[in-house]
């Protein structure tokens, strides 16, 4: 069972910076990708990023030039890096991977909040 633990979210200050984490474990070397969503409360879950296997990333807009998403594909392991941070980047956020047989799973979550 495929099982994925995100660490690093919390408190700062606009404009400043925090690393995310996510932990997979029993993907083995079947991860097609991982990436990242948030979810502002009362919305709908939205995508922020994500990596392949291979390294390509994609970004949306609103995080394109501040955040970072990288993998550590020995270590099934995700990291989003957020620079810049603003308040309207308060969510909780969401670890995804997504295995090479289609099959999606997520992370608990991790609160992020960004004061003004």
């Amino acid at each position: 069972q495929v099982q994925l633990v995100e660490s690093g979210g919390g408190l700062v200050q606009a404009g400043g910076s925090l690393g995310l984490s996510c932990a997979a474990s029993g993907s083995g070397s079947s991860v097609n990708t991982m990436g990242w969503f948030r979810q502002f409360p009362g919305k709908q879950r939205e995508w922020v990023a994500r990596i392949t296997s291979g390294g390509s990333t994609n970004y949306a807009d609103s995080v394109k030039g501040r955040f970072t998403i990288s993998m550590d594909n020995a270590k099934n392991m995700v990291y989003l890096q957020m620079n810049s941070l603003k308040p309207e980047d308060t969510a909780v956020y969401y670890c995804d991977l997504v295995l090479l047989s289609g099959r999606h799973y997520w992370g608990q979550g991790t609160q992020v909040t960004v004061s003004s």
